[in-house]
């Protein structure tokens, strides 16, 4: 018993420190427009649309840069079109369904969804009721765990809400991965959202096997514009259709890209062998 509580007295202490140092976003604001050069040298895209949703206070201004680049390598990149991010209701879901429903109407084609933060639970809850419309989803730093705990912006939310307005899955819980290929990102230096609050659990959903996390070093409020982040959102939007793998840690990404529970020694040895 002593062993847990020193443990959970480390985590949190650990989560506090990161969230401290969210200020570090500002690096990767300013990393992304000095790497935009490059960025743009992405794999096109196939010209599906994709339709990004902002996180927990924010607006479509936060999520501008990504669609951008979006827009440039090839993509119909969207926004939510719903204002800040902040009420919860019948009316914000119904204009997501029909948000969803008209940009696959338009384009004939299914959607994929990118969401960052709570812009992420969004994206999984639309896709598991309209899963014939969406392509894929992706999100950023999301608590998909469902633990208050798990999120240092959980009073804030529940305090404009009430604990009762708190996202739910519609009949599964939210950890439940939609039916569609479904990519968690996230960092273990988010002070935000605590990482394994975004840890998408594979082993207790074995009937969904499209599901995978991706962990790079990386801020909450920088993950929007993460350069690494955006390496790997284009490589996850550039598959066909129908013929969707895990992403690829071997060569120079195992340095850049660790798997959990990865340790330095073999990121190292994975980064100097590639797959037979």
């Amino acid at each position: 018993m002593e062993g847990i509580t020193v443990a959970r007295f480390l985590r949190r202490a650990q989560f506090r420190f990161w969230r401290m140092a969210e200020p570090r976003a500002i690096f990767e604001w300013q990393s992304f427009y000095l790497m935009k050069p490059l960025l743009r040298e992405l794999p096109r895209g196939d010209g599906h649309a994709v339709i990004v949703f902002p996180g927990f206070m924010a607006s479509d201004r936060s999520t501008a840069p990504m669609r951008k680049l979006l827009d440039e390598l090839g993509y119909q990149a969207h926004g939510w079109n719903a204002g800040r991010n902040v009420t919860l209701d019948q009316a914000l879901e119904k204009h997501l369904f029909k948000l969803l429903d008209r940009v696959h109407k338009e384009t004939g084609k299914k959607v994929s969804l990118v969401g960052w933060s709570l812009g992420g639970l969004y994206a999984r809850e639309l896709a598991k009721v309209a899963s014939e419309k969406v392509r894929c989803v992706i999100t950023l730093g999301s608590p998909i765990s469902g633990r208050s705990e798990d999120s240092n912006a959980s009073r804030l939310f529940e305090s404009i809400h009430g604990s009762s307005r708190r996202p739910k899955g519609h009949g599964d819980s939210l950890n439940r991965p939609p039916p569609v290929p479904t990519t968690s990102i996230y960092s273990r230096t988010d002070g935000i959202v605590h990482w394994k609050g975004s840890v998408q659990k594979q082993h207790a959903f074995p009937a969904q096997q499209q599901t995978e996390n991706i962990e790079l070093p990386a801020s909450h409020l920088g993950l929007g514009v993460n350069v690494l982040a955006m390496l790997a959102i284009a490589d996850r939007l550039i598959q066909p259709e129908g013929e969707w793998t895990k992403f690829s840690t071997h060569g120079w990404r195992a340095i850049l890209f660790r798997k959990p529970q990865q340790r330095w020694r073999d990121r190292l040895r994975a980064a100097t062998s590639w797959p037979s």
